[in-house]
């Protein structure tokens, strides 16, 4: 599930872009400032931002210099009521991928957020291949060799989300946030059930295990 972060001091715009981008099926975190979203980024897997330039503590530009400063490749979809060209070039000399001005259409961030994801191949990699084993995401299907299996949704996205990262530990929490959503009102303890039920299915598998990590959660080993 791709995840987005809406970084806006507004909390009218923030609700609404949030709401539009849930209605079209994205994982949605937000922020209400640069410094707050640096700490989304700590926890969380964020695929891509959209950022405001003028917000208290730290802005845009900020933000912008210091994800790219740290090497992070994350698409950024500048949002902001700036307009000048100057505004523009600066961002994008910043390092920002695409940029709009207020007031935003939401049908044209959609289209530009989808671009942006297809540019850096996230919304295009809907198949991920594990030696022999291939997990067909639209689908919902895990396939080794002849034997093709159809998982539950949240048993699929949890093991998709594992082995696009393997040896990366999430926390229970994390993995609760981004497939069950942060509405939820399941325990972490339903991650550990389905860890388990994970492993029964795939335990004749050598291409991958699923290993707990003691006081911290869960990491995808490949062996292959």
């Amino acid at each position: 599930m791709i995840h987005i972060l809406v970084v806006e001091d507004d909390r009218h715009a923030r609700r609404l872009f949030e709401a539009v981008l849930k209605r079209e099926g994205y994982l949605v975190s937000t922020a209400e400032d640069g410094a707050r979203a640096m700490d989304v980024l700590d926890q969380q897997h964020i695929d891509l931002i959209v950022l405001d330039i003028m917000m208290p503590n730290m802005d845009g530009y900020e933000f912008a210099r210091e994800l790219r400063d740290a090497g992070s490749l994350i698409p950024v979809l500048m949002a902001t009521a700036k307009h000048l060209p100057e505004d523009k070039k600066k961002g994008f000399r910043l390092g920002i991928d695409d940029y709009m001005t207020k007031p935003v259409d939401t049908e044209e961030m959609l289209l530009r957020i989808g671009a942006l994801l297809r540019r850096s191949q996230i919304a295009s990699a809907r198949k991920l291949v594990v030696g022999n084993v291939v997990l067909d995401y639209d689908a919902l299907t895990v396939t080794h060799g002849e034997e093709k299996q159809t998982l539950p949704q949240k048993e699929f996205y949890l093991l998709y989300k594992l082995l696009s990262y393997p040896d990366r530990v999430f926390t229970r929490i994390q993995l609760m946030d981004e497939i069950w959503g942060m509405e939820s009102e399941s325990s972490d303890t339903t991650v550990n059930v389905h860890i388990n039920r994970l492993r029964k299915r795939f335990e004749g598998y050598p291409e991958f295990e699923l290993v707990s990590v003691r006081g911290l959660g869960y990491k995808a080993v490949r062996h292959q």
